[in-house]
């Protein structure tokens, strides 16, 4: 947990620095971007991560008796509001969602995440870091990319160019999350099968 933060932190300082170059790359040829980088997104996003953590920690260490009420609480409205919002979001694109419902469009979208974890494992590997270490590496280097996909068609094409497929980040998150519980289901299990009988750490 306290790698994926820090992870998580990493990147998004850098990005205030990287993103810009990224547009100028890959976007070369459409106007507007100079001034077009979510630097405000960005932030947030960052103030999202580090004050939640900052509280939680706090927590944990005065009032560690609340620390597991408060985590219940928490994973309880997380998956409430996912289940929400992708209702929501079905219901609001129910006419369109059909065009990005290509074979081509779908294969990208579930490559491009599981590209991002087995690419994250085996430069960590490479590396010789720990496998715990490589296992989160893996899943927030494939959980990294959609914000930077969403910011590239903000901000690069306009809603009429581009049409139906500004929902592929929507599709993309999808695919993202149900790789990502497929990978630690199947973790878990081989934890499971492997773990010597009668001892609780593994």
């Amino acid at each position: 947990m306290n790698l994926s933060i820090v992870m998580t932190t990493c990147s998004s300082i850098i990005a205030l620095v990287v993103m810009p170059l990224l547009l100028y790359i890959l976007s070369q040829g459409f106007s507007g971007l100079k001034n077009a980088v979510p630097y405000v997104g960005i932030i947030t996003a960052l103030l999202f991560t580090l004050v939640p953590c900052a509280i939680g920690i706090f927590i944990n260490h005065y009032k560690p008796n609340y620390s597991s009420t408060i985590t219940k609480v928490g994973l309880g409205l997380l998956i409430i509001s996912v289940i929400t919002v992708s209702v929501l979001s079905a219901l609001a694109v129910k006419d369109v969602i059909w065009m990005i419902l290509m074979p081509d469009v779908l294969a990208v979208a579930a490559l491009m995440p599981l590209i991002g974890f087995m690419l994250g494992y085996v430069v960590s590997i490479i590396c010789r870091l720990s496998p715990q270490c490589s296992r989160t590496i893996s899943m927030e280097t494939g959980c990294q990319n959609v914000q930077l996909l969403t910011a590239i068609l903000k901000v690069a094409f306009s809603p009429q160019a581009i049409g139906p497929l500004f929902l592929f980040p929507l599709l993309y998150s999808t695919f993202q999350l149900t790789e990502a519980l497929l990978l630690v289901l199947c973790f878990r299990c081989y934890q499971t099968v492997t773990a010597p009988h009668g001892d609780p750490s593994q």
